[in-house]
């Protein structure tokens, strides 16, 4: 095996492929590296399975700890469960490969990105993705490649290739180009409300980046004596497409014409054109018959139908420029949104309703202690807000067993929750950790959208302080030759005889996130650009009607919210806090009711569904914690007696002692004999010892300090 490096630099960052070196059985692998970040990427291909209908292209990306030098928590000690940031990875590496791919290819592949090392500088899963197509081309698999992708940042006004974590946070944009010699393929994208014309420049400079890293891939596949294949499809029944063709045309052309057909009318009318049209007339044949041996194939036979009736509504949307359900093409769905469906338990609801296409989302507030503690390679250690999105099987009115989220569902959630960020309050504002989950109810095109749309309606019922609201689009294409059309609002068999699923959200002052799946092999700029553009009026005209049902977040939150209180102590004071192996903490919840949360920094954050319970732990923690100064004066309670002194708590949780000889400016014979257990007393900080320990006198007090003290007692 021959070892060859290649090497590119952007703005003084060199990514490196080194092929040749590691995992000689895989059909390929490149080791792409850049700073201390090594990703190996491997591809391999089996010969396809009978019965396959579609492309069986498996992506797993694999993060070790190891490659931060860390080791994983838990009892086996070792990498289990992948955590959702490893799998959002593998679906980046995937939406951009699967298109280059010939849509006839039956063969198993599997492409494998493992992360040996990291930096924590630079993200690995942009490597990992043209890692992918340098080592798919190497296996010598068809593919209408090389692909390549880059990140994009924005530090102030500049915009720059593949920024670091610490830039990706300190900067207005996240955004992730791909890209082949054909155009671009993908973009995903995390802004702070960034106008159209700074997010079409970005994926404009990213895909510049993009060319280079193109041009590098041929070179090294050119040095290595590799050519691209360019696999003939396989044959056809020139017969059977001929059949279908003249028999189904004229029945699919009405169907698609008839704009009052909803999802299930329009599915229902197609299938009868199939079984009427075409397999009654073919099962009256001979067995022999030619027609019907190749009709026997139903794979073939299902394939020739769907590309007559994917032909037959593009033409439409082409020649006449009216889509299945009679809309224009920059035309959005009838939309009507509901805020409190639900009772008040739930913290905050919404429903967005778009077409036929249905979304229930919902708030639910939680502590600090709720947030999500994030195991893997990237340098943030936890989630404060968390975007869950379910898709059931009745959504589509289908029947099959209810799994854990797949990758569907955790990739749509996480758009909708990049989406949603921009817009939520500091931290240090509304120190609360939200979960948002949105059902999909009814699906027809467009759930993340919708998610984005019913999780600003929620956020909003539930008294989240959101800055602004966000709503959200798919935009579609149709190209055919020269001719392109985009679609706004697309629904679900615009998605899936369409060439293009591209999702913007955002506010009426930017962007805030958006997702571009391609279903060819590449667009031009000016394409995704009009896209964009076309994108805005839409989420303008969701938002006025989103706007109608609240149109600001509500002023209080739900009765059954937990209310939280804030305060910081001395970080060296969290130990006295706790106590020993947690005991103090817990005295002070079993005491109040109270859930107490404590970060490294010292800020303590109390909550409880009642306010006051809340108030009477913050009232403990600030007694346990203040600072008490010598010549101070409190009203105090016993709370017992030993010969030489009683002990008097001066603030909650914090008691010092009187001597026998400072209860009376007299002689004191037995201390039961001025104080017992239970009794109010005042008294002053007579000295603090170097052990820490508080002595307390009742000599000394003016009656002007005693009635202060008494006073600060009963707030």
């Amino acid at each position: 095996m021959v070892e060859l490096d290649k090497s590119i630099s952007f703005d003084g960052r060199d990514i490196r492929l080194r092929a040749g070196l590691l995992a000689p059985q895989a059909g390929g692998s490149v080791l792409i590296e850049s700073g201390d970040t090594a990703v190996l990427v491997t591809a391999t291909r089996s010969a396809g399975r009978e019965g396959i209908d579609f492309l069986p292209l498996l992506v797993d990306y694999e993060e070790r700890l190891y490659a931060a030098g860390r080791i994983p928590g838990g009892f086996l000690r070792r990498e289990g469960r992948p955590p959702e940031k490893v799998t959002l990875t593998s679906r980046l590496i995937d939406r951009p490969l699967r298109p280059l791919f010939p849509s006839w290819l039956r063969d198993d592949i599997q492409i494998v990105a493992t992360t040996l090392s990291m930096d924590e500088q630079v993200p690995p899963d942009v490597l990992a993705v043209t890692g992918a197509s340098v080592a798919v081309l190497q296996a010598q698999i068809p593919f209408y490649g090389p692909m390549a992708a880059v990140r994009v940042g924005l530090v102030g006004d500049d915009f720059i290739i593949n920024p670091t974590y610490r830039e990706i946070d300190n900067g207005d944009l996240d955004l992730v180009v791909a890209g082949s010699p054909q155009g671009v393929i993908m973009v995903e994208a995390g802004a702070n409300q960034l106008p159209e014309r700074d997010i079409i420049e970005a994926i404009e400079f990213g895909y510049e980046a993009v060319q280079d890293l193109i041009a590098a891939q041929e070179n090294l596949l050119k040095e290595l004596g590799i050519e691209i294949i360019q696999a003939e499809p396989p044959e056809t029944s020139s017969e059977l497409e001929e059949f279908i063709r003249d028999r189904a045309t004229k029945p699919i052309k009405k169907v698609l014409s008839q704009f009052d057909f909803d999802k299930h009318d329009r599915d229902e009318a197609l299938d009868e054109i199939k079984e009427n049209e075409i397999l009654a007339p073919i099962a009256e044949r001979p067995e022999d018959d030619p027609l019907r041996v190749a009709a026997a194939n139903d794979q073939l036979l299902s394939s020739v139908f769907k590309s007559l009736t994917k032909k037959l509504m593009r033409s439409q949307i082409v020649e006449d420029g009216v889509r299945v359900d009679g809309r224009k093409l920059d035309e959005v769905r009838p939309v009507s949104c509901q805020v409190g469906l639900l009772p008040s338990r739930v913290h905050g609801s919404g429903l967005f309703n778009r077409g036929l296409t249905q979304v229930l989302s919902t708030v639910t507030l939680g502590t600090p202690g709720d947030a999500q503690m994030l195991d893997d390679l990237n340098p943030e250690e936890e989630k404060r807000y968390l975007h869950h999105y379910n898709f059931p099987p009745f959504s589509v009115g289908e029947t099959k067993p209810m799994r854990s989220p797949g990758r569907r569902e955790i990739g749509h959630g996480a758009l909708a929750e990049r989406a949603i960020i921009p817009i939520l309050p500091p931290q240090n504002e509304f120190p609360y950790v939200i979960r948002v989950v949105s059902e999909v109810l009814s699906s027809n095109g467009s759930t993340s959208m919708g998610s984005v749309c019913g999780s600003t309606l929620a956020l909003m019922d539930a008294g989240v302080p959101i800055t602004k609201p966000v709503s959200g689009a798919a935009m579609g294409l149709i190209k055919e030759g020269d001719e392109v059309r985009i679609l706004t609002d697309i629904q679900g068999i615009e998605d899936f005889l369409g060439d293009m699923d591209f999702k913007v959200a955002g506010t009426d002052s930017g962007i805030t996130a958006l997702q571009m799946d391609m279903k060819i092999t590449g667009l031009p700029m000016e394409t995704v650009a009009k896209a964009i553009e076309q994108a805005k009026p839409a989420r303008l005209h969701i938002l006025e009607k989103m706007l109608a049902a609240i149109d600001k977040p509500r002023p209080d939150l739900s009765a059954f919210a937990p209310r939280l209180l804030t305060m910081k102590i001395d970080p060296d004071l969290i130990g006295l806090v706790i106590g020993p192996g947690g005991k103090t903490i817990k005295g002070i919840t079993e005491q109040t009711g109270a859930k107490v949360d404590i970060d490294d920094d010292g800020t303590i954050t109390v909550s409880a569904v009642e306010g006051e319970k809340a108030k009477k732990a913050i009232t403990l923690i600030q007694g346990m914690t203040r600072r008490l100064e010598e010549g101070d004066v409190y009203a105090g309670r016993v709370t017992r007696i030993i010969p030489i002194g009683a002990f008097v708590e001066v603030l909650p949780g914090k008691e010092g002692m009187i001597h026998i000889s400072q209860l009376a400016d007299y002689r004191v014979g037995k201390v039961e004999d001025e104080v017992a257990v239970g009794d109010e007393v005042i008294v002053k900080v007579r000295e603090i010892d170097n052990k820490g320990r508080i002595n307390l006198t009742r000599l000394g007090i003016h009656p002007d300090e005693a009635a202060a003290a008494r006073a600060a007692a009963t707030t």
